[in-house]
């Protein structure tokens, strides 16, 4: 894919049923979904996006506001769009993954979209359950990143690696705790919701009120887990994600 915002898994093979855009978490990057790509292949194509501020795009400037992201992100993701295909989110990911379907209910692309699939976020229209610590002190805003989990631990014994990723991951909070989504009209397409059973960030009865969201299929299916459920063995959840994704795509 020649594009900045996008990697994939695809080959020379046939091209897969479904293409999936995934979305990380606050300070994650696209390395998250590579386990998801040879689990899912052949009949999906796992694509994770990347977002200014990470990885290859470090040097250009973290989005802090959602309505400023998802014009150039959709913009991006739209010639792609171009055969079936679905939108996964993951904790702040989940909000951006929201924004995308969105817009894509609204303004459709060539190929259909089959599914929005959150994770690990409460549904947007309720209120926040903690304080913004997106401009906390260093040493609380690091603590609750710590206690989140999903960083790996040696990064906080290292100043230089924390003078690196501070700045994107700040951003990411701003951006997550900053979003109220718009009014307006309910998904078009089903929602898919899977959440940890032990999430401080977010109770299985929040998730639950992403059906509030969609007006047609809801799905919740609650694992054994924190906030970083997904990052353990996903066979599960992958079965699932794959069931979720093919039921309307012929084969």
């Amino acid at each position: 894919m020649d594009s900045p915002w996008l990697t994939s898994a695809a080959t020379g093979r046939d091209p897969a049923a479904v293409r999936l855009f995934c979305f990380a978490h606050a300070g994650g990057g696209t390395a998250f979904f590579r386990p998801w790509r040879s689990a899912l292949l052949p009949e999906v194509e796992v694509c994770p996006v990347r977002l200014p501020g990470r990885e290859s795009r470090h040097l250009e400037p973290a989005y802090t506001r959602m309505h400023r992201l998802i014009e150039p992100l959709v913009a991006a993701l739209r010639p792609y769009a171009d055969r079936p295909f679905a939108v996964f989110g993951h904790s702040m990911g989940a909000a951006v993954a929201y924004e995308v379907a969105r817009r894509f209910c609204a303004e459709p692309a060539d190929g259909p979209l089959q599914r929005l699939l959150v994770s690990g976020r409460r549904a947007p229209h309720l209120a926040a359950r903690r304080r913004p610590i997106a401009h906390a002190p260093q040493e609380e805003f690091l603590a609750a990143v710590r206690q989140l989990g999903g960083t790996p631990e040696e990064v906080f014994d290292q100043p230089d690696l924390v003078r690196l990723f501070l700045p994107g991951m700040r951003a990411d909070f701003e951006l997550n705790e900053t979003y109220a989504p718009a009014d307006g009209p309910r998904l078009t397409c089903p929602v898919s919701a899977f959440t940890g059973d032990r999430d401080p960030e977010v109770t299985p009865a929040e998730m639950g009120r992403w059906r509030e969201t969609t007006d047609v299929a809801f799905r919740l299916r609650v694992f054994t887990g924190g906030h970083f459920y997904l990052s353990g063995p996903r066979t599960e959840l992958v079965r699932e994600i794959r069931s979720d994704l093919l039921q309307a795509v012929p084969m």
